[in-house]
């Protein structure tokens, strides 16, 4: 069976590698043949992979957290904007108040439409109103130079509302008994949401900021600390992940914010010059002494710690997606798919995410990126994550099964449509990107 397990995983990655152009070619990413493969290899097809997402829920809860963690940070160090441009006024409405609307029509749908209790509802709706920060990578910026605002606005609404939406998911809970609120929820109002999400945003950006000018220093004035990005990388990850939950605080916004720092140092000391272009040099040789000298050299160093961050972890990013998605497909069957809730995945792709983007201010995306924001509300891993989150803190028995039901089939439809659509759509919005005469950027 190990044989087996091996071939077949090698199988998949070389095909990917060897059909990429292929593929990129067609109305189809990456996901949806991951998802095919885990349902051939799950009880579906040829058995080889059974995972209950019920008696497994520790294990994917950690694995989903693993992937969104990465896709976080990779989010944060494509993000070379200054937090004061307006730029950031998209994803910031996007991740507080298009996410609100989300979780209160979702409710409304699972209460009145779906038949759930109230914190059963609240909860659907914390699960799903994420947009996902890994499955949307096609739609994201394409590097840290990209400055496109709809890619701009879909990236940091993905970073930031995987964090923004747990207050929702602990208000669920705690409406359902698996969690404390405080008399008239003050606990949930002062914990939950003012100090979790602020003291997460501060703690990411402190250590991200606290670590690279330390390890440009030590690289800088003594030629320490190099060739090492990919554990710094790592590290700030799993630093600012553990402080913020020692402190109680939201871990992935800790993580969004030290991938943002780190980009912050580097947009600072290149003084506007897109990083490739400061280590054009450099960055083709991986080892040897021009890498060392681009790594050390203070005109350099910055973007080169950068750049190579980011390819690291964009690496590790695709082989999470990997793992991931086909473990999804192989626990898709009859009973983890809710076939009879086919108008409530309607509703959330072309009713309530388009409603939610109407209180987005109409001055700060012009109508064609507002037509691409509601379609392009990507369900995925973040929302496995909370899943598996609110199974392993007490939802359990039908409320779990129902649960799961819904959120796999949000998730797998949400991979399909949107993944058929993302080539056709973005080839065509880069096209009228070129000859439009309004302010896209």
């Amino acid at each position: 069976m190990t044989g087996v397990w091996f071939g077949v995983i090698g199988l998949l990655l070389c095909g990917i590698v060897v059909a990429g152009s292929h593929i990129e070619r067609l109305p189809l990413t990456p996901p949806i043949l991951y998802l095919a493969a885990g349902v051939v290899l799950g009880p579906v097809g040829f058995g080889l992979l059974v995972v209950d997402p019920v008696d497994r829920s520790r294990l994917l809860e950690v694995a989903a957290e693993i992937a969104v963690l990465i896709s976080l940070f990779v989010a944060g160090l494509k993000l070379r904007s200054a937090l004061k441009d307006r730029r950031w006024s998209l994803p910031l409405q996007l991740a507080t108040t298009a996410m609100i609307v989300t979780v209160g029509l979702v409710t409304l749908l699972g209460v009145y439409g779906l038949g759930l209790p109230l914190g059963a509802a609240v909860l659907l709706g914390g699960i799903l109103a994420p947009t996902d920060p890994v499955l949307a990578s096609d739609v994201q910026v394409e590097s840290a130079s990209d400055r496109d605002r709809l890619r701009f606005a879909l990236t940091g609404e993905a970073g930031l509302n995987d964090g923004t939406a747990f207050p929702f998911v602990m208000l669920g809970l705690g409406l359902l008994g698996h969690h404390d609120l405080g008399a008239f929820g003050w606990r949930w109002i002062a914990i939950d949401v003012v100090w979790a999400v602020f003291a997460g945003i501060a703690i990411g950006g402190v250590l991200g900021t606290a670590m690279g000018r330390w390890v440009l220093h030590l690289r800088t004035t003594r030629r320490e600390a190099i060739g090492l990005d990919d554990l710094l990388a790592l590290g700030l990850i799993a630093l600012a992940y553990g402080v913020a939950l020692m402190l109680h605080a939201y871990g992935f916004l800790a993580v969004f914010a030290a991938g943002l720092a780190l980009r912050r140092i580097e947009r600072l000391k290149s003084d506007g010059v897109a990083p490739p272009d400061v280590v054009a040099a450099a960055l083709p040789v991986l080892s040897g002494e021009v890498a060392d000298s681009a790594a050390t050299d203070g005109a350099t160093a910055h973007a080169y710690m950068a750049e190579a961050a980011l390819g690291f972890t964009e690496q590790l990013e695709r082989m999470a997606e990997v793992a991931i998605v086909l473990v999804l497909g192989a626990m898709l069957t009859r009973g983890t798919l809710a076939f009879d809730a086919w108008w409530f995945v309607l509703a959330l792709f072309v009713v309530v995410r388009p409603i939610a983007l109407l209180f987005v201010r109409r001055r700060d995306a012009p109508a064609a990126q507002r037509r691409l924001m509601a379609w392009f509300g990507i369900r995925g891993i973040g929302s496995v994550y909370y899943l598996m989150y609110a199974l392993q803190h007490g939802v359990n028995g039908a409320l779990a099964d129902r649960l799961i039901a819904l959120t796999f089939t949000v998730v797998v439809a949400s991979a399909l449509v949107h993944g058929v659509s993302v080539t056709p759509l973005m080839r065509r919005y880069d096209r009228f990107r070129t000859v439009a005469r309004i302010p896209f950027r």
